[in-house]
């Protein structure tokens, strides 16, 4: 079996705004302090995010409490706006040609690596029609723990654990857009395919250590090579 562990924001999908809008109206809701400006999420997963927001730009001392207060608000929000993301979003290109591609090739198990929580991460990909080949139980996510390589290990830990199968590391494909997935991957013993559809360059992708990079998810060759 080989494990091909999916990004969300920018390798997927681009929520266009809604999610930075998304994460001000939580964030003012429970921290009864209108957001002026936010902490920077590439790459970063949810808490971290939202404890560089609160206390680095805002002077608010958090706690897990507010952050699950936090987490749970955002998540009705996602629920709530989820005609938002589909008007102004959109999946990026060849995303779901390459989800549906690997869905055909036997012994492949998809799933994601994000630092989003898993209720967002399951109404991002909801949205726009990506979810039905991802197994979100086998999942990473931003509640699960700071550091994203860990989300790896623990996303390889809950495949072997569900499907009862000794996953080697090289038998697991991270996908990603920032170089924290590059880290992440590298840190974690896995493969990296870097796509080169968020803020980061293809050569700056490369030059953090991806394994292979591509210009978007179209050209699915190094995909398929990779998995081979």
């Amino acid at each position: 079996m080989k494990l091909v562990l999916w990004d969300i924001d920018h390798t997927l999908i681009a929520t266009r705004g809604v999610g930075r809008e998304i994460f001000a109206d939580a964030f003012e809701q429970v921290t009864g302090t209108p957001m002026r400006e936010q902490a920077t999420v590439d790459g970063m997963t949810e808490p971290v995010i939202f404890r560089r927001t609160t206390a680095e730009l805002h002077g608010i001392t958090s706690d897990r409490t507010m952050f699950e207060a936090f987490a749970r608000r955002s998540a009705e929000l996602h629920r709530q706006r989820a005609h938002d993301l589909r008007e102004r979003g959109h999946a990026l290109p060849g995303a779901a040609a390459a989800l549906a591609a690997l869905a055909d090739m036997d012994g492949i198990v998809q799933s994601v690596v994000t630092g989003n929580i898993r209720p967002v991460a399951e109404v991002k990909l909801q949205v726009f029609g990506l979810d039905t080949h991802i197994r979100f139980p086998y999942g990473g996510y931003g509640e699960d723990h700071d550091d994203r390589a860990e989300l790896v290990r623990t996303a390889i830990a809950r495949t072997r654990a569900a499907s009862g199968t000794d996953v080697a590391l090289n038998d697991v494909l991270l996908i990603g857009d920032t170089p924290a997935d590059v880290a992440a991957g590298r840190a974690a013993g896995v493969p990296v395919l870097a796509v080169a559809t968020g803020r980061t360059s293809a050569a700056e992708l490369a030059d953090a250590g991806a394994t292979a990079t591509v210009p978007d998810l179209r050209d699915q060759s190094p995909l398929r090579d990779l998995l081979r």
